[in-house]
């Protein structure tokens, strides 16, 4: 049983690459279409089974989208797996939560820090009101009202880097907020004070950026994660426990 069941599945990854290797070599774009079932079967020389449990693989990771009804087209070739991957090591155990927390903490800052420059040159006068009046919701609807306050954060940070274009970014940005939703009732200690301290810092990088300021818009970003750095150090030393 277990020969041929290894057979199997080394059957299904080379049907797998063989499409991968397809995309590739015809140059396809995310939206185009791939040719039907019987026309991969003949062309990999697989089966239907094997071309199915195939396509079944890459539409898990986003590289090819199954469209009932009308065929089988290259995916957005997205972090969607990545995503659920951080998302499912965030919820084994707290250990693990409060790790791929702090370490998407630190991506993150790194992100926004690194481009700081080309994240003002790149913010339009538009997009610096709209940050503005998500700043103006924080600040209305406060941590206690539900889930406004962080979905005001979260959209804040997905539009700051929005300007830069960069797929990657954004979506590892986005995935920070998919864990934080995981980890988020296990961090305790959001004072009010951490509340008025987060939404000046988010008023002082609109100011910031508006100015053209890199220096106040670095130290905005350095005063915006202190607390969130100070949550997780403290969830983590109450896990541990008395040595």
């Amino acid at each position: 049983m277990s020969g041929t069941r290894s057979g199997r599945t080394l059957l299904r990854q080379e049907v797998v690459e063989g499409i991968k290797r397809y995309i590739l070599d015809e140059r396809l774009r995310p939206g185009d279409p791939l040719p039907t079932e019987p026309a991969l079967c003949e062309a990999l020389g697989a089966s239907r089974s094997s071309v199915r449990e195939a396509v079944k693989i890459l539409a898990a990771l986003d590289i090819v989208e199954v469209r009932h009804g009308h065929g089988t087209y290259v995916g957005r070739l997205s972090l969607s797996a990545l995503v659920e991957s951080l998302t499912f090591r965030g919820l084994l155990s707290p250990d693990d939560d409060f790790q791929v927390m702090a370490d998407l903490v630190d991506v993150r800052e790194l992100f926004e820090r690194g481009m700081a420059d080309r994240i003002i040159s790149s913010l339009s006068a538009g997009q610096l009101d709209s940050l503005e009046g998500l700043v103006t919701t924080m600040r209305s609807t406060g941590t206690g009202e539900g889930h406004g306050f962080v979905e005001a954060d979260r959209a804040f940070h997905a539009l700051l880097v929005a300007p830069l274009g960069n797929d990657l970014i954004g979506q590892l940005s986005m995935a920070f907020w998919d864990v934080y939703t995981i980890v988020a009732p296990h961090l305790d200690g959001f004072t009010h004070a951490d509340e008025t301290a987060t939404i000046a810092a988010h008023q002082n990088l609109v100011d910031a950026a508006r100015a053209g300021d890199i220096a106040a818009f670095l130290k905005a970003l350095k005063e915006h994660y202190a607390p969130v750095r100070r949550r997780i150090a403290e969830a983590r030393t109450r896990g541990a426990g008395p040595a």
